[in-house]
């Protein structure tokens, strides 16, 4: 017998205890990519927070430059270019600043470790799946890794942006804007973290097309109960400002008809392989009557 068959076999034959002892190697895996990349990112502080963090709220951020030469280049002339209102971080507690750091660096440590993260988690489950299930999600790390950064990027370059203009701009007169750094840093990772996990969205309804929770029809028809959810979700993860909610919820409306699609397709898929099973039927009993 192969090797990877035996392997197979053996994690088969391998009891609750043996699971969770397995699960705990890959954990520790995953804690400690997140510990070396967030000690990184810890060591790095000025460009950390300088560049990445505070590169928003700063008028040559990549974001408000490129909407200004589209703008030029359309013949809006300045019609779209905008940039933040200058505005000081300020903190209130002693030990605030070192805290945000290490907030920080653990949260970017996540970032950037989640493709080792994903294949930590995808080497547990894989073995537990059939042949044909592992070829029908081949790809799955490289797809989700994908989406989940293309998620974080939205919400940093296009999220982030209009929202800090739109925060830091509304006031009353008298007032002056001074945000502190905890409230800052709480609205960069909102902007980012969730949007990325939100991104998975036509990965969660593959599986759950695959296991026969979800079909296209039930998602076709329930179109505006979902529109209403995502709404509700876009409140939740940004701030209480309609630019920012609409900037989500389009991009997730997007991503339901992206889901639509996926499990559409694999309801063919499994209507295809019904059919050569059948047919396969037929020829076996056809040649045992003959």
């Amino acid at each position: 017998m192969p090797l990877d068959q035996m392997h197979e076999q053996e994690r088969a034959e391998m009891s609750f205890f043996d699971h969770i002892a397995e699960l705990r190697v890959h954990l520790l895996r995953s804690a400690l990519a997140i510990a070396v990349v967030g000690v990184v990112c810890f060591l790095n502080k000025d460009f950390v927070f300088n560049t990445l963090i505070f590169g928003p709220r700063n008028a040559d951020f990549i974001t408000y430059r490129l909407l200004c030469s589209f703008s030029h280049w359309s013949g809006a002339g300045d019609a779209m270019c905008f940039t933040p209102p200058v505005f000081n971080l300020i903190t209130r507690q002693l030990g605030e600043v070192l805290m945000q750091h290490l907030y920080v660096s653990f949260w970017l440590g996540i970032i950037g470790a989640f493709p080792f993260i994903f294949w930590e988690f995808w080497k547990f489950v894989k073995p537990g799946l059939l042949e044909s299930e592992q070829r029908a999600v081949r790809g799955v790390v490289g797809v989700c890794t994908g989406l989940f950064l293309l998620g974080v990027s939205f919400g940093y370059f296009v999220i982030a942006p209009f929202s800090i203009s739109f925060l830091a701009g509304y006031t009353l007169e008298g007032l002056e804007v001074s945000p502190t750094l905890d409230s800052y840093v709480t609205y960069m990772t909102m902007f980012t973290l969730p949007t990325g996990l939100i991104f998975e969205m036509p990965i969660l309804a593959y599986f759950l097309a695959k296991i026969g929770l979800v079909g296209p029809t039930l998602l076709r028809e329930n179109r505006r109960i979902a529109f209403v959810i995502i709404l509700i979700v876009a409140a939740i993860i940004t701030p209480p400002d309609v630019v920012s909610q609409t900037l989500v919820t389009i991009p997730l409306y997007g991503l339901y008809e992206a889901s639509i699609v996926v499990v559409a397709r694999v309801q063919r898929q499994q209507q295809k392989e019904m059919l050569l099973a059948e047919s396969k039927s037929r020829e076996v009993i056809v040649r045992d009557e003959d």
